[in-house]
């Protein structure tokens, strides 16, 4: 499996845009191929970032995901509204909840 966490800044003039834009990338990411999950949240601790995280089921599927025209326009027009950078992070991970809690 591939996750995925990022944020990006929000600014008080365009918050409802950056948020409506989150809850729409999301929502369309979640229809992708091989989309296991995808969120967005406010973080509670800092309300002006809002938090992404994604769950893949594969390299190839975050490949394809990125390559979307949509993905790469929701990432340009989060860059425009931001004062900084979205950040990410991207994991290949292994689910060992079963082996930790039994």
């Amino acid at each position: 499996m591939i996750l995925i966490t990022g944020h990006v800044i929000l600014t008080p003039e365009h918050r409802g845009r950056m948020i409506a834009l989150g809850a729409g990338h999301s929502a369309r990411s979640r229809s992708e191929p091989g989309c296991l999950a995808h969120n967005c949240h406010i973080d509670v601790e800092n309300p002006d970032r809002l938090m992404f995280v994604e769950e893949w089921e594969s390299v190839d599927a975050v490949r394809a995901h990125f390559a979307l025209p949509a993905a790469r326009g929701f990432v340009a027009e989060m860059r425009a509204l931001s004062p900084t950078p979205p950040a990410i992070r991207i994991y290949a991970a292994e689910d060992i909840t079963a082996k930790l809690m039994g």
